[in-house]
């Protein structure tokens, strides 16, 4: 794991990856604590982090497309099987080597409100509290993105169906509010969500009994419940959305709570998608 984190991080800073990801970082944090804490004098640093958050759009699919797609294209990835080391062991030192670039800028920004406290009145606790939740935040983000990366060996496709998944969460609870509060419409949209699972458990394992499976008692599971109780269905959706977006958890933090539900809840989108890249490691192993 040792070696794969070593090589990991020299060939970040070997090319242009780790300064982009952090100069962008950067910047539009320092654009957040001009229009927030200098210009408009709010001594709230947490909203700074609310309003860069938008920034993972672009820069987790940049930082993340390469680190299994290349390994694909170039057929490097035979090496790593051949290595005395486990799938999971390569999964982990890829996703520390992520970390790290991703902690070095996310140092210098708490740095920011040590020197802002300096001139007023900072609330300390209510911002490292969020830059804390930032981290997580992005460390679940950087999670999915290397699962999305491990699907393909292309760059840029990686990179677009990143920017999709993650753009798609951040607006995820405005999108189901266009949706019917409807029970009808409730399990219309669930029902497309359980097809899209299907595919996806489709492709990581080959197995289409098994995503067959899975969906049929999805489906029927939710169809009972609908005509048991339809009424619990009403306004489920963005309640849903709610629940699953990373984004809105971190607003939690933004508004002065610390939320453990959060905590544990990105912790286990990290641990599950390491899973899943896992797995898809696993499945090209032996196909």
């Amino acid at each position: 794991m040792i070696a794969v984190f070593k090589h990991e991080i020299r060939s970040y800073f070997h090319s242009l990856t780790a300064y982009v990801f952090g100069a962008f970082l950067l910047a539009f944090i320092g654009i957040g604590a001009m229009l927030y804490n200098i210009q408009a004098a709010v001594s709230n640093f947490e909203y700074v982090l609310s309003f860069g958050s938008l920034v993972f759009v672009v820069i987790v699919p940049v930082l993340t497309m390469r680190v299994i797609a290349e390994e694909r294209r170039q057929k490097t990835d035979q090496l790593l099987y051949s290595l005395p080391i486990t799938t999971l062991q390569v999964i982990a030192g890829k996703y520390l080597a992520l970390l790290i670039i991703y902690l070095i800028p996310l140092a210098i920004i708490s740095v920011y409100p040590l020197i802002f406290a300096q001139f007023g009145d900072v609330y300390l606790l209510t911002s490292y509290g969020s830059i804390f939740a930032f981290f997580l935040m992005g460390a679940a983000l950087i999670a999915v993105g290397m699962f999305l990366s491990s699907l393909t060996d292309n760059q840029g496709l990686a990179a677009g169906i990143g920017i999709a998944v993650i753009l798609f969460n951040y607006y995820s609870v405005s999108l189901s509010e266009y949706v019917s509060s409807t029970a009808a419409g409730s399990v219309i949209a669930l029902l497309v969500i359980i097809v899209a699972l299907g595919a996806v458990i489709r492709y990581l394992t080959r197995n289409e009994n098994l995503a067959s499976g899975i969906c049929l008692v999805l489906l029927a599971a939710v169809l009972l419940l609908y005509f048991i109780d339809s009424t619990s269905f009403e306004g489920l959706l963005p309640s849903i959305m709610t629940q699953l977006s990373l984004f809105e958890r971190f607003k939690v933090f933004v508004n002065g709570m610390f939320d453990m539900t959060a905590v544990v809840y990105y912790l286990s989108v990290i641990a599950f998608f390491l899973f899943l890249s896992v797995q898809s490691l696993e499945k090209r192993r032996y196909n």
